[in-house]
């Protein structure tokens, strides 16, 4: 588990495709004390350390990771948000996140207001029953709240702090970035698809208008 405060932003210095591909990482986390066999997740992608040396790490990505991510498109020199997992005991600052992304969105558009960086977002459908106002995302592995969601778009804003210490802030309209969902709103939504409609839930077809309604709420246009 992770809470989405990135603690570094590392370098990819470099990658070679196979069977796996695997990602050499320098980082100032200080790698050589990294356990082998550890997660950590790298722009919001749990993936696990199998090398260390120095202040460079190696994991490695199986293909359903390429298919799910935008790790496929990475390269040697490209920088990526970088976390380590959460220990028992932490403080948990942002949310609870999982490291399995899921879905590859795109930034339609950014803005300055005030101090602040806005940036909006295409909303992949299946993930939008997930989204609510103020609620929690994970972007490219960053904790992130959503002041604004409708049908097919949402928006969140970047303080200072996260455009200084992520990667976030340096990508433009037709950047693609990693979504997670919010936990807890997952398992929300999963339930309230079994409550409410067993045989869309059985085929797959998720959360619908309809069953928001016979749940007992109102959702807006």
């Amino acid at each position: 588990m992770f809470t989405g405060l990135i603690q570094d932003t590392g370098t990819i210095t470099r990658v070679t495709s196979g069977a796996m591909t695997d990602f050499w990482i320098r980082t100032s986390l200080g790698a050589e004390g990294f356990a082998l066999g550890e997660s950590i997740a790298v722009d919001g992608a749990c993936l696990t350390v199998v090398e260390k040396g120095g202040d460079t790490f190696r994991v490695q990505a199986a293909p359903e990771t390429l298919r799910r991510t935008t790790l496929g498109a990475r390269k040697a020199g490209d920088r990526v948000n970088l976390e380590r997992a959460l220990a028992l005991g932490d403080r948990l600052g942002g949310h609870l996140v999982s490291g399995h992304v899921d879905a590859v969105s795109e930034v339609l558009e950014t803005f300055a207001e005030g101090g602040s960086w806005v940036m909006v977002f295409r909303l992949p459908p299946e993930l939008a029953p997930c989204f609510i106002e103020k609620g929690s995302v994970t972007i490219d592995g960053i904790s992130l709240t959503v002041n604004a969601v409708d049908a097919s778009t949402f928006r969140v804003q970047l303080i200072p702090e996260t455009q200084q210490r992520t990667t976030l802030h340096g990508k433009g309209p037709g950047a693609q970035v990693n979504l997670e969902g919010d936990l807890i709103g997952k398992y929300v939504a999963r339930l309230y698809a079994l409550r409410g409609a067993p045989e869309a839930a059985a085929q797959g077809t998720g959360l619908t208008e309809a069953v928001v309604r016979a749940a007992g709420f109102s959702p807006r246009g």
